[in-house]
């Protein structure tokens, strides 16, 4: 299979993969239209060599690409082979109905694929019966906006809870990273994100909701994990307060996790589910088609970002010459026009930026490229 002593010195979002799924994660990123490819094996940390003789033996077809399960033939009516192949596919993955299988077995009709499944009586499985129609919106390009959050933590067979906290690109729905953590602090999500931003680069944007670790869009809110990503270059945005809506992929992700991993069996340790979250992980983006991406993968779509992430000492933002500069004190207190303004605790000690808003007497406070909030000069003080 190849050269694979760049594969085990890899620091990723991941720990548990084997290098298998490893490699077919990062030959399906190479074969993007538009992939970096000479950037993609810096930010794997292997060589171009060993990324050009994986991409030939894939080309080749061996293993380290997915074994195709499609059948030799496909005549009118589903022969047996057909058949086995569907059944096959629905009992590994028993939520995906009729479109995903046939785009995965084949020449074979998602119509077809649901008469074999109901004639077998694989129609009343988890998620049966549960499509839903959404108002969906979404960014252009990979990497102009990932969405981030935690799912509801769960039990685990000696007694912790797992709290599963992932990361998904806009665009492609592309799981950038999954990972069973213990607990939710600010200290647990920058490590994961460093790593995610070490591999993929950085994105423009993250929309993450209002509560937790990385706070919200309200002025006592701001965080030192929000604060971190304005340093390292991101806009954070965040949803309206209950609105869930606004993460709407995010809590489809979830519970898609939830049917096809968590609610089928009970899960040890974090270890445990660290396996069972990088399986999913692996099948989700390069194997499992997505209805909402017209059946493609979301491995075929994504391209890994160009914006690196900045390793060393994070410089302080910098502001257009039309902006107002001031450094917020003790309390989190901002000073404008002779009057105070709370913009955080956690901003204590750094420069913000105040211009003006829509009308006058409306300015927005910005650090970095996020918006803190509106400070109006026409309320009474």
């Amino acid at each position: 299979m190849g050269d694979t002593s760049g594969v085990n010195k890899l620091s990723m979002p991941w720990q548990s993969h084997t290098v298998e799924e490893l490699r077919k994660e990062i030959v399906t990123l190479a074969n993007v239209p538009g992939a970096n490819r000479a950037e993609l094996a810096t930010r794997f940390k292997i060589s171009r060599k060993t990324l050009y003789k994986w991409l030939a033996l894939a080309a080749s077809g061996s293993d380290l690409k997915d074994r195709s399960r499609r059948p030799h033939t496909a005549p009118r009516r589903a022969g047996q082979e057909v058949e086995a192949a569907v059944l096959k596919w629905r009992d590994e993955e028993p939520t995906w109905g009729g479109r995903k299988i046939s785009r995965l077995v084949g020449k074979c009709s998602a119509s077809t694929v649901t008469e074999i499944l109901r004639r077998h009586g694989r129609l009343d499985g988890p998620g049966a019966g549960q499509r839903r129609d959404y108002i969906r919106f979404e960014r252009e390009y990979p990497n102009e906006l990932w969405q981030m959050d935690f799912k509801g933590h769960f039990p685990m067979l000696r007694g912790d809870r797992c709290h599963p906290f992932d990361v998904l690109d806009d665009r492609t729905r592309f799981c950038i990273t999954l990972q069973a953590c213990s607990d939710e602090r600010s200290e647990t999500v920058k490590s994961h994100l460093t790593n995610a931003f070490r591999t993929y680069g950085l994105p423009n944007a993250i929309l993450c909701d209002n509560g937790g670790c990385w706070g919200s869009s309200g002025a006592r809110d701001v965080t030192p994990l929000s604060i971190w990503m304005s340093l390292v270059g991101i806009k954070v945005l965040h949803g309206r307060p209950h609105h869930p809506q606004t993460q709407g992929k995010e809590e489809r992700f979830h519970r898609t996790l939830k049917e096809d991993v968590i609610v089928r069996r009970g899960f040890t340790d974090l270890a445990d589910c660290q396996k069972a979250f990088d399986r999913f992980r692996g099948v989700y983006n390069l194997v499992r088609p997505h209805d909402s991406l017209g059946l493609e993968r979301p491995g075929s779509l994504y391209v890994c970002s160009g914006r690196p992430f900045p390793e060393g000492p994070l410089p302080l933002p910098e502001y257009a010459t039309p902006d107002i500069v001031r450094k917020v004190q003790d309390g989190g207190i901002l000073s404008f026009r002779g009057r105070p303004f709370r913009v955080g605790q956690a901003l204590k000690g750094y420069p913000v930026a105040i211009r003006p808003f829509e009308k006058d007497g409306r300015f927005e406070v910005r650090f970095g490229r996020s918006r803190i909030q509106i400070i109006d000069l026409n309320d009474p003080a």
